[in-house]
């Protein structure tokens, strides 16, 4: 499999897929939560009984208009490859995909990752879905291998501060893609190529216009 180019958090925003579509990219990310029963494409967490939605540096209104899941693949006009990283605790995310997903005909190949792999497994049920499960620290690493050595998980996701030859070495002999992230410059997007990764995840237009290069 050649290298693949995957757009952190593209799809979040319908103009955030047009620009990663514009780019070229192999996959489109987008962070899926549950917001009373309704399924949203958002980086931004709710602050319980406050009105607002936060991220790290960021700060909306709750009332802010919110992307659904159902619009952002209804607005798709590329074929695009999406993966939907589920967020939050428990099954419910998983569960609720799944329904969108199986009853509403898309049936393009989907990926779905999480470090919630109980929620990625409720969605990995349906044909076309294809299941990656994401790593970020020493613990998530070591309950990898369990998982991934019956031969029916796709593809990991894993911190690029994680791996090292021998670990992308092991893992390319159990999954189809092994996927880092975030590679936001281009010297370290040549370490992780070096290491033997084919999934790169990232945030800046050069790296990704740089993987849509080589893969060219």
């Amino acid at each position: 499999m050649s290298l693949l180019a995957i757009a952190h958090r593209a799809g979040n925003s319908l103009s955030g897929l047009h620009a990663a579509n514009e780019l070229g990219v192999d996959v489109i990310e987008c962070d899926i939560h549950r917001h009373r029963n309704r399924l949203e494409a958002t980086h931004l967490k709710s602050a319980g009984p406050f009105p607002f939605l936060w991220d790290r540096w960021e700060l909306v209104p709750a009332s802010a208009p919110r992307l659904g899941l159902r619009e952002l693949l209804e607005a798709d006009r590329h074929g695009t490859t999406f993966m939907l990283d589920l967020k939050g605790i428990g099954t419910g995310v998983g569960a609720a995909v799944a329904r969108l997903l199986g009853t509403d005909g898309h049936r393009r190949a989907v990926l779905v990752c999480g470090r919630n792999w109980r929620a990625v497994e409720e969605v990995a049920v349906l044909e076309h879905v294809r299941p990656v499960l994401s790593a970020r620290n020493q613990r998530e690493l070591a309950g990898l291998w369990p998982k991934i050595s019956g031969g029916t998980v796709h593809g990991v996701s894993v911190h690029n501060s994680l791996l090292d030859e021998p670990v992308v070495t092991r893992l390319r002999g159990h999954v189809e893609v092994v996927m880092t992230w975030p590679i936001n410059d281009l010297q370290l997007l040549d370490r992780m190529v070096d290491l033997g990764v084919n999934g790169v995840i990232s945030d800046e237009p050069e790296v990704l216009a740089e993987v849509v290069r080589r893969r060219g």
